[in-house]
């Protein structure tokens, strides 16, 4: 299957370029498992990197110019941009979160001397939460690091990545995806401390089940989205309980019962629920983490459920087509576990599914949002994905 995608990859290459591509890489996605928005709280995260990802065919050019292609974004053509002096363009679309990372590099000292074809071809469906933006940041790292032999551990190019959504592209976001994408690890999910950057593998044993990815087909914009707002009304509520623990860093450090001592310090009642969730979410992500290395599945699946509520009633980033989904999902045999993944306002669920129940899963889930939301939504059985990587 993946012989014959880069073979089509390899004909348009040369159709666009005249010439034939020198390297090959793979990019993942992620999915979180659970922990979801703790990673800018300084809590823990519990992503795996996913088979679903991006692929690239590099040339390296003798000018400083690159020219990149996307068959998943055919009608924007082939895309320009120097390898210097870059500011975001809203014209070059999806390019700048290549022309993103080139730029951080150069700022940090990683200066390209030369530019690239490149032709992408994506298997993660757009908007579904699965950090398509990341696993490109991520590919375009790995492609400097090599072609000019910075000589970057993955942990650095990680970093950089992030800085790339952040200050060029503009969306605030944790450290959570692009780490997801680099450090990756097949048969394991990682739990991150995104306060410390502290993290370990964990191999993740479903024995007769499979992680489902269900896409909403709702699709979602980060930068515009509400997620800079909530990532605010966390940052003020954590100042107000400065006032009584002028020692907190991030709220990612308060166990449940501390924060409920001091939680009446935050004067906002919906700063004060947002607070809630992220101290929550962080603790019963180490849980779950905790019921998953002892073999209980069926745990970890309740604390999947238990952060959905949390996502849905506190933090208000689910919406009608993610809750339907949930909802649908918990009501069918054979499910363990299902919630959103990923920022919400659309995107995706998890679940994890009995292998004998995901065909009877997916007919009814279909049929069932279907009706209620007006169209279908998609799905994903994922494995667990090695980081991004050249190919060969």
């Amino acid at each position: 299957m993946e012989k014959e995608f880069l073979a089509g990859m390899a004909k348009v290459f040369e159709e666009k370029f005249g010439a034939q591509a020198e390297r090959r890489y793979f990019s993942p996605g992620r999915v979180n498992l659970i922990g979801e928005h703790t990673d800018y709280n300084g809590g823990h995260v519990f992503p795996c990197a996913i088979s679903l990802g991006t692929y690239a065919l590099v040339r390296d050019r003798a000018d400083a110019v690159t020219r990149v292609y996307s068959m998943n974004l055919a009608d924007k053509g082939v895309i320009e941009f120097p390898m210097s002096g870059l500011s975001y363009d809203a014209a070059k679309d999806w390019a700048n979160y290549f022309m993103g990372v080139v730029d951080v590099f150069e700022k940090a000292g990683y200066k390209a001397s030369h530019g690239f074809d490149i032709v992408i071809n994506g298997t993660l469906p757009g908007g579904a939460g699965l950090s398509s933006s990341a696993s490109l940041e991520v590919l375009m790292s790995v492609i400097l690091n090599e072609a000019f032999s910075f000589g970057l551990p993955m942990l650095e190019m990680v970093k950089l990545s992030q800085q790339a959504e952040n200050k060029f592209v503009g969306v605030n976001c944790g450290i959570m995806d692009q780490f997801a994408v680099g450090m990756g690890k097949a048969d394991c999910a990682m739990l991150l401390d995104c306060n410390t950057l502290d993290y370990r593998y964990s191999k993740i044993v479903l024995k007769d089940a499979s992680i489902v990815i269900t896409n909403t087909n709702k699709p979602h914009s980060l930068a515009s989205s509400a997620y800079n707002v909530r990532r605010a009304q966390c940052e003020h509520a954590l100042n107000e309980l400065r006032e009584v623990r002028p020692e907190l860093k991030a709220l990612g450090e308060l166990s449940n019962e501390a924060f409920e001592k001091i939680a009446g310090h935050i004067a906002e009642q919906l700063e004060r629920q947002r607070a809630h969730h992220a101290v929550f979410e962080n603790n019963r992500t180490l849980e779950a983490v905790a019921a998953l290395e002892r073999d209980d599945v069926a745990q970890f699946g309740r604390l999947m459920n238990e952060s959905h509520f949390s996502l849905r009633d506190d933090y208000d980033v689910t919406g009608r087509e993610l809750d339907t989904l949930a909802e649908i999902a918990w009501s069918l045999p054979g499910v363990i576990g299902s919630r959103m993944t990923g920022a919400g306002f659309g995107g995706s669920t998890v679940s994890l599914v009995k292998n004998d129940a995901i065909e009877a899963f997916k007919e009814k889930v279909a049929a069932a949002y279907t009706e209620r939301i007006g169209y279908a939504p998609s799905f994903y059985v994922a494995s667990i994905s090695e980081g991004t990587h050249r190919l060969d």
